[in-house]
């Protein structure tokens, strides 16, 4: 609630606690505000539980200055670092520390809190409207804003995003913020940088962690390089055998120096996996190789269990969460989606898919895509994610002209006819 103060007050402006809320218990006080934290998952990560990835730095002052945040917040502070180096982590104790105090906080992932202020123009029965949730978010005690950089800003968005930051550095209430760079909005980084910028550098994962969904082990890696990977067969036309020779190349480009998207194009059995797979091989960053109708069945099926007690596998992702399984793949250093094609069919699949897409693509995280759909067919299939790997500014596209491999092993004597290439 707000109170009437001077203008020379130290608390003219902000929200302070109504009288019911001062005569709550401790434990009704602390369910309640871990209620409206917006934390969810995220309470799991506190300091005792953080621990920096081997090959990364110390970051004994990093986490020391965040202790001191939780304790007595005042001002800005922002944590900027690659994927997987504890930004999020950080930055989420802060904010369960606060509760440990029985202060509020509240906790947003910044793509989707656009989202929800977006759906709330038009809200469901018993949703706080627009108005209500912007002015919540802007004026809580303390806001932890994750991801900042990480959403492609239209106009609108944009404009709300840096009312919102620029509200709450007028009235000087305390604000977490993570981020992989600052951002490209001027104003915002401005914002930003006017805090204090704590650097997670280094690599966190430099021998290149690695997780997979669909059956792809890191030994089968082993088997799908660079070298093994064919370009020129006698049955097959001389373009047929110059765009395996074209895939492969800006593939190993592509695996050199990982930047925005590869999408590989071309009939079942022609080699895109392969070229998927030695590019995940070669990657020196954490990969997560995931088959799409494989990862859409683990999702679903996170969605319906406890994580803790799933059964222990190869994959890299046992017991993980649905919230845990969905940001890893997201956040990853290198993600594959392998087969991408007719798949998702119902609105849950297809929000998905473009969630992933949505944020891998503003925040130019390195992915590969692979595809028999043409281009015409991914258009119509999935219009949401084409357009962001058609995006010449963000992705690339490879075409692959020839037929199946195992067509082309045949000699042309004992081979029938060819299947007809879309």
């Amino acid at each position: 609630m707000r109170r009437e103060r001077k203008l020379d007050d130290p608390r003219f402006g902000r929200a302070e606690p109504c009288a019911c809320a001062l005569a709550e218990t401790g434990e009704v006080r602390r369910e309640r505000l871990e209620r409206i934290s917006n934390l969810g998952a995220l309470a799991r990560f506190t300091f005792d539980s953080f621990e920096p990835r081997e090959g990364m730095p110390s970051l004994d002052d990093v986490v020391a200055q965040a202790r001191a945040c939780a304790e007595s917040p005042e001002g800005w502070l922002v944590f900027r670092g690659p994927s997987g180096s504890g930004k999020t982590h950080l930055a989420a104790a802060i904010a369960n520390a606060r509760l440990d105090r029985d202060e509020p906080a509240y906790f947003a992932v910044v793509p989707d809190l656009l989202d929800k202020l977006r759906g709330a123009y038009d809200p469901a029965e018993g949703e706080p409207g627009f108005d209500a949730l912007f002015e919540y978010v802007r004026a809580t005690p303390f806001l932890v804003l994750d991801d900042i950089d990480a959403v492609a800003l239209g106009d609108w968005a944009q404009e709300k995003l840096y009312q919102l930051v620029n509200a709450r550095y007028n009235a000087s209430l305390p604000t977490v913020f993570t981020c992989h760079a600052l951002p490209a909005d001027e104003r915002l980084a401005t914002r930003l940088a006017s805090g204090g910028v704590l650097e997670l550098a280094g690599d966190p994962s430099p021998r290149g962690g690695y997780r997979q969904i669909g059956g792809m082990t890191r030994e089968r890696l082993d088997e799908y390089g660079f070298p093994n990977f064919k370009t020129f067969f006698a049955l097959y036309e001389t373009q047929e055998n110059e765009s395996l020779q074209s895939a492969r190349d800006r593939a190993q480009r592509f695996a050199d120096a990982p930047d925005g998207w590869l999408l590989i194009l071309g009939e079942h059995g022609c080699g895109k996996t392969h070229l998927a797979a030695a590019i995940a091989a070669r990657a020196r960053c954490d990969v997560f190789f995931a088959v799409v109708p494989d990862l859409l069945d683990r999702l679903r099926a996170s969605l319906d269990r406890d994580g803790d007690n799933a059964a222990h596998d190869d994959t890299g992702i046992a017991g993980k969460s649905y919230d845990e399984l969905f940001a890893e793949v997201r956040n990853a250093g290198l993600l594959v989606l392998d087969d991408l094609d007719g798949h998702a069919t119902s609105d849950w699949a297809m929000q998905k898919l473009f969630q992933i897409a949505n944020y891998r693509a503003a925040a130019r995280l390195p992915t590969v895509i692979t595809s028999a759909l043409s281009v015409d067919e991914l258009w119509a299939t999935y219009p949401r994610v084409a357009v962001r790997a058609f995006n010449p500014k963000l992705s690339q596209q490879v075409g692959i002209l020839a037929g199946p491999y195992n067509m082309a092993r045949r000699d042309k004597r004992g081979s029938p006819n060819r299947p007809r290439r879309r």
